[in-house]
């Protein structure tokens, strides 16, 4: 059977600031997914990871599909009706524009979407990150799919020895998607060069070069140069099959251990390390630290199994202690240095203005009058 799974996530409003959406809001999309969702949507799900809230959606429709993405669109905007009724914050904060126009992307929800022939068992992952960008999955996807130091199966497994290819898209081109292709192995390096930086350059698909079965997505959305403004960091989503030709659900979130830097934090201006949360957490240290979810699922004729929480285990209790650690030591720098994203991802943001204003008062000095002057 084909199946397409369709994940589309955003912040339409948040209890006390962007700690999260409140319960309402949730069952407020939630309804309305159920309500209209019949005939279009086999199966669905609904969740929230920090403010935001996710649509996760089985169909045999294929990607971009325009009834599919107009059932979140307007899930979204009946929820932010509703939390403009709770004066929740940031009420429809992610719908950057006034009416939807055929598909999601572009108008600020953040969406990943996977098609495939079903297997007789199809285990994925789905990853919902808060107050980062999409950027934050660069570093855990290469050491997934191209690191056999941190996945034995590219050692161990006959059907992952041809490696994938990696879809890399240059989000700060504009004008267009401008992607880049690349080989692991041979281009390891390569992939490595781009994707050490974050927010310039992020994976948007991995595929096996066994089959050429897609095996991740993820969304791409920068609000930033949709709006023309900062109106928040893009909360990124990632889908990721699992098992048999592609690596085992383990050497998926094993990664996440590190607590790895990421852009986002306060106001979407800092660098703290990726925590990785139980269903539904919230974010509260300095409106972070970023999060991220992860919930495992088994798809079978488009039905989904309930989710398995993949961060509810006492190990990852001792890796958010750890991660809490790190929150804190760079927090401690305060707004020098690495602490503080650099002034391209400032851009938008009051402190640009402060720049210039500053710029204006600079002078070059004559070092040779001041010399004859000192004489």
């Amino acid at each position: 059977m084909r199946t397409t799974l369709s994940v589309i996530k955003a912040d339409i409003g948040g209890v006390a600031g962007h700690l999260m959406p409140s319960p309402q809001l949730v069952d407020c999309v939630q309804t309305h997914v159920r309500r209209h969702g019949g005939g279009l949507l086999t199966d669905a799900y609904v969740g929230a990871t920090g403010d935001d809230i996710a649509i996760l959606g089985t169909h045999p429709r294929g990607v971009g599909d325009a009834r599919v993405h107009q059932l979140a669109w307007d899930a979204f905007v009946a929820g932010t009706a509703l939390a403009k009724e709770q004066g929740l914050y940031g009420a429809g904060q992610d719908l950057l524009k006034d009416a939807f126009s055929g598909n999601v992307k572009g108008l600020g929800p953040a969406v990943a979407e996977l098609e495939f022939e079903e297997r007789p068992n199809e285990p994925f992952l789905l990853f919902m990150a808060d107050k980062t960008d999409p950027g934050a999955y660069n570093l855990p996807l290469y050491l997934t799919f191209a690191d056999p130091m941190h996945n034995a199966g590219l050692l161990l497994s006959p059907k992952m020895s041809h490696g994938f290819r990696f879809v890399i898209l240059d989000v700060a081109h504009t004008d267009g998607d401008r992607v880049i292709e690349l080989n692991a192995p041979e281009d390891l390096y390569d992939i490595a060069a781009l994707l050490r930086d974050n927010q310039r350059f992020v994976v948007e698909a991995i595929y096996s070069r066994t089959d050429g079965e897609q095996a991740a997505a993820v969304s791409t959305t920068r609000l930033h140069n949709i709006a023309g403004k900062y109106t928040g960091k893009d909360d990124p989503v990632l889908l990721v099959r699992t098992q048999g030709g592609f690596p085992a659900t383990g050497e998926v979130v094993a990664p996440y251990a590190i607590g790895h830097y990421v852009a986002g934090f306060m106001r979407g201006s800092h660098v703290g390390p990726l925590m990785p949360v139980k269903k539904n957490g919230t974010t509260s240290y300095f409106d972070g630290p970023p999060v991220v979810s992860c919930l495992g699922f088994c798809v079978h004729a488009g039905k989904l199994t309930d989710p398995a929480d993949a961060f509810d285990h006492p190990f990852w209790d001792y890796v958010r202690e750890h991660v809490a650690q790190k929150a804190i030591e760079i927090r401690r720098q305060g707004f020098s240095g690495a602490a503080m994203l650099g002034k391209d991802e400032l851009e938008y943001t009051g402190i640009v203005e402060k720049l210039r204003a500053l710029d204006a008062r600079f002078v070059v000095r004559d070092e040779r009058l001041a010399t004859a002057a000192g004489s």
